[in-house]
């Protein structure tokens, strides 16, 4: 019986969709690349700016970054920003923080507002984007975010990275992060993703790409012998040492404070296994996290990501799995869930 997934992958600037249908060959199957929610509330909120309308937030916890400076130049136009808690916690884990920031919390405005709704992923405006082409609505999901964890007294970066080192020393298997029951409670991005498509398979999207990378044709014959498989997203780099299905170390750092010369550096440290997570946090990044059993080498360097021209002097292999880069997300959600190899 043929089957059908919607396969998504929420990045900062834009969410990569593929419409798996297990009919046709991988290559055949609808996709999308469109702005990220977060991008389409932004836009939101600079309209409301710019008609002078007070806001009111209200929804699900989902993605900052650009809905978040779009906020902050609303309060400082001198306009309010009312929002439920659950919407708030998108701007940080600590209420009084988010209150502190200007945002009034409520269940309903007290006055006329214009009303903006957050969350991950809009299954309203997807569903009419595929009836529009005659497609069916699937009704199996899969979905990832990067959640850096709920924390309301810890620095979510200091956070982020605490996870990852767990997971290197803990054996660094991928598929084990990849959740389709039970969601840790400390990953409050994708529970909040699973109250809008509920039984979505969910997970991180740092964890999507590397295993996207892993799935590429060309990769899979290095596995063995190790690689380093980087994927240089529009806001992260993440860049992970992987032997067979193991990960061995990980350090992920903000792309816009890299450019070619210095993701080269930390790449080559990171070779070495020298690098420190002082070295990455101390320099605004999330942090590194190497196992002792790393060891020197990893020669063999993969990249992947819509920002992947920082790397091209390097001359790294560009992994480009069934020959679509920017759904290297997608299939690895797929070979997370055991549906390609």
């Amino acid at each position: 019986m043929a089957e059908s997934a919607l396969v998504i992958d929420v990045g900062s600037g834009t969410q990569d969709i593929l419409l798996y249908q297990s009919e046709r060959n991988l290559e055949n199957c609808p996709k999308f690349i469109v702005p990220s929610r977060t991008q389409i509330v932004a836009a939101q909120i600079r309209e409301a700016t710019s008609k002078r309308e007070q806001i009111f937030l209200h929804g699900h916890l989902m993605g900052g970054g650009a809905s978040s400076a779009a906020l902050k130049k609303h309060i400082a136009a001198g306009l309010k920003v009312y929002a439920t808690a659950e919407a708030a916690v998108t701007f940080n884990d600590n209420l009084a923080i988010v209150e502190g920031m200007g945002i009034l919390i409520c269940d309903k405005p007290p006055e006329p507002v214009t009303s903006i709704w957050m969350g991950d992923v809009d299954t309203g405006s997807l569903r009419q984007a595929l009836e529009a082409f005659g497609l069916g609505y699937p009704t199996r999901a899969a979905v990832a975010v990067q959640d850096h964890g709920f924390s309301v007294t810890e620095s979510n970066r200091t956070l982020r990275f605490r996870l990852w080192e767990e997971f290197v020393l803990q054996g660094g298997d991928l598929k084990k992060l990849v959740f389709t029951e039970t969601i840790p409670k400390v990953y409050t991005r994708m529970r909040a993703l699973r109250a809008i498509i509920p039984n979505a398979v969910v997970t991180d999207t740092g964890t999507a790409a590397l295993l996207g990378i892993m799935a590429d044709q060309y990769v899979k014959p290095y596995l063995n012998q190790g690689i380093l498989a980087i994927n240089i997203g529009n806001s992260h780099v993440l860049a992970a040492a992987i032997r067979g299905e193991r990960v061995y170390g990980v350090f992920e750092q903000h792309t816009s404070m890299l450019d070619t010369e210095s993701l080269a550096h930390y790449i080559k440290r990171f070779q070495l296994a020298e690098l420190t997570n002082d070295e990455i946090y101390s320099n605004g990044g999330h942090g590194a996290a190497l196992h002792p059993d790393m060891g020197s080498g990893w020669d063999f360097v993969v990249v992947t990501g819509p920002r992947r021209s920082m790397a091209k002097p390097m001359n790294w292999y560009e992994a480009a799995p069934y020959g679509d880069m920017m759904l290297t997300g997608c299939f690895g959600i797929l070979a997370g869930m055991g549906i390609i190899k």
